[in-house]
C-alpha cells in the first residue's frame, strides 16, 4: 500500500524568491531557473526529510502538468530574435524540473515528467503507482506544476512512500487533499 507522508503547496502568485530565502537560501542556481523549476524546487524543499543530500536510489521524482514548459518556451522564443539564450534553452524541456530536484537532493531513482491534457487524480495515481512496480522504489516526490505565466501557477506535491503511517494514496485522497 502507498501512503502520503507529506503534502506541500505553493499559493498562486506567491513570492518565490522570498520562499526560497526562507526555506533554502543556499543554492544560487535557483536564480537561473525558470518559474516551473523554481516551483518544483520549492515543493521538494518543503517535502524534504531526514535523508537529504545522501544518494538515494530508492526515491523517484515524478512531475505532471498540462503545459509542460510552455511559459519558458515563450521567454526563450523572445531571445531567438537576437541571440538564442543557452541558459533559457535548457529550461525548454519539461523534465528539467525532475532533474533539478534529483540533482539537488541526490535522488537516483526514476525521474519522469508527464504532460497531460488535464489534472486527473485517477491517472495521476496510476502513473505514480507504476513507478513503484520495481523492487527498488520506496518513496517518490510527486507533483503538479502548472505554470501559465511567471505569476500565475498551480503547484502542489506529495511525498509518497511504500507502507508508512499516513493517508492512503489514492485518487479520492489526492482530490480531497488538493481541494482543501
Amino acid at each position: 500500500m502507498l501512503t502520503i507522508k507529506r503534502f506541500a503547496a505553493i499559493p498562486n502568485g506567491a513570492d518565490l524568491t522570498g520562499l526560497y530565502r526562507n526555506m533554502a537560501g543556499d543554492y544560487p542556481k535557483f536564480f537561473k531557473m525558470d518559474t516551473a523549476c523554481k516551483l518544483g524546487f520549492l515543493l521538494a524543499e518543503q517535502l524534504a526529510d531526514e535523508a537529504r543530500f545522501v544518494p538515494r536510489e530508492d526515491r523517484a521524482v515524478l512531475m505532471f502538468s498540462t503545459h509542460g514548459c510552455l511559459c519558458n518556451d515563450r521567454h526563450y522564443e523572445e531571445t531567438v530574435q537576437d541571440f538564442p539564450s543557452p541558459s533559457l534553452f535548457v529550461y525548454t524541456l519539461p523534465n528539467i524540473i525532475t532533474g533539478e530536484i534529483a540533482i539537488r537532493n541526490k535522488y537516483e531513482g526514476e525521474t519522469s515528467a508527464y504532460v497531460l491534457d488535464r489534472f486527473d487524480p485517477e491517472r495521476f495515481c496510476s502513473l505514480i503507482e507504476q513507478a513503484f512496480q520495481d523492487v527498488v522504489t520506496r518513496s517518490a516526490v510527486c507533483g503538479w506544476v502548472e505554470c501559465r505565466a511567471d505569476d500565475d501557477f498551480t503547484a502542489f506535491a506529495f511525498l509518497v512512500e511504500r507502507g508508512g503511517n499516513g493517508k492512503e494514496f489514492n485518487a479520492e485522497t489526492i482530490y480531497g487533499t488538493v481541494n482543501q
